[in-house]
């Protein structure tokens, strides 16, 4: 039976770079068509290469990963998957840069034993390590709040220039197309702050 070498790279934005983890699977001499990229959070295994490769992959097959946080980061989830394929699948893996995490290496129960304990604690890690960058996110959310910056899309408001150009649209001198292009914004952002502007024109009159 063929042993055929399987290579699983994840990064978690289009912008990371991949080509440390690639360099080392071509090292364990993984073939370039046998490498399979996610570029995307690993958060979950939802994702479309890697559910490629484990319908590719059989019985003996050796998957090679660069580390464990790049397989995954929940750990329930990696404690799934790794059993899936080791044990249902029957096909090793090798996370390159943690040599007791090499199931073609421990094939005696304390060896599975010592692997499987090791996988527990660095999953959890990976987990932690999610969790903790998560909270510092949040964080420095909650400072920059308090201070006043404003997140999401900056928020439209009636300028001297919204107002020549909707005096110019009311008398007809430009279409409602031609106000909008003049002052940079959408047909619902124009509509809406004519709506509020008009608005606040009856109270001024009232």
């Amino acid at each position: 039976m063929d042993v055929r070498k399987f290579g699983y790279i994840r990064v978690s934005s289009k912008d990371q770079n991949e080509g440390r983890q690639l360099e080392a699977m071509k090292k364990m001499g993984v073939d370039q068509r046998d490498i399979f990229m996610d570029k995307q959070s690993g958060k979950d295994f939802d994702r479309v290469q890697y559910q490629l490769l484990k319908r590719i992959i059989r019985k003996g097959d050796i998957l090679y990963i660069h580390s464990l946080d790049r397989f995954g980061r929940n750990k329930e989830e990696i404690v799934h998957e790794w059993n899936d394929i080791t044990k249902n699948i029957q096909a090793d893996i090798v996370v390159l840069d943690m040599p007791l995490l090499d199931t073609t290496q421990y094939k005696d129960s304390l060896g599975t034993f010592i692997a499987d304990l090791v996988l527990q604690i660095l999953s959890w890690m990976a987990q932690e390590e999610r969790e903790r960058i998560r909270k510092r996110q949040r964080e420095g959310i909650d400072v920059a709040l308090q201070k006043g910056v404003a997140f999401g899309r900056p928020k439209s408001t009636i300028t001297e220039d919204f107002k020549q150009a909707y005096y110019r649209w009311k008398s007809g001198e430009m279409t409602a197309v031609q106000a909008m292009q003049k002052i940079g914004v959408k047909k619902t952002t124009f509509y809406k702050l004519v709506k509020e502007y008009e608005r606040e024109e009856k109270i001024i009159n009232i």
